[in-house]
């Protein structure tokens, strides 16, 4: 891809939502600003078809989540809990996955400590914000010069 990106402008991106696309930014500023005195939880609501889980979505914020704080998302993942396993640890990041119905896809981030929590929600109430950031990307990258573009370019942030 790196390759063809000097002949062509190419633009990759794990959503064409525009909001979650700002959603990725605000998440990385908020982990590092509440650090790790905040739990960090993350559940995503997809329609009962969806064929994978985690959702691709909820997983790209949980590496941005890690990465902010300087964590590997590989040993701080969990995936889903039972039984009684024990007091949660500092460092864990927490991943579920729920299947309903018709719901195109919910996406809630929760920073909590003692005290208080802050959570960053999207919730797409339609497929057609997918096609609208997608055509948004597209006026945006006719025209540009070789390179490898994303949502971020786009939307002209971090």
């Amino acid at each position: 891809m790196a390759a063809l990106a000097r002949q062509a402008a190419i633009l990759v991106a794990p959503s064409m939502s525009v909001a979650v696309t700002l959603a990725f930014s605000l998440l990385a500023t908020m982990a590092k600003v509440l650090g790790d005195d905040y739990d960090v939880e993350i559940t995503e609501t997809h329609h009962r078809y969806k064929k994978d889980a985690p959702s691709g979505t909820a997983l790209h914020m949980a590496e941005i989540v890690a990465r902010a704080l300087g964590r590997d998302l590989k040993q701080v993942g969990v995936y889903g809990r039972q039984g009684l396993p024990g007091e949660r640890p500092g460092k864990e990041i927490g991943v579920m996955s729920l299947r309903s119905g018709d719901v195109v896809g919910e996406h809630t981030v929760s920073f909590g400590t003692l005290g208080e929590r802050l959570e960053l929600t999207h919730k797409a109430h339609s497929r057609d914000m997918f096609a609208r950031g997608a055509l948004r990307a597209v006026r945006w990258v006719a025209g540009r010069g070789p390179g490898l573009y994303s949502m971020h370019d786009v939307l002209g942030i971090a």
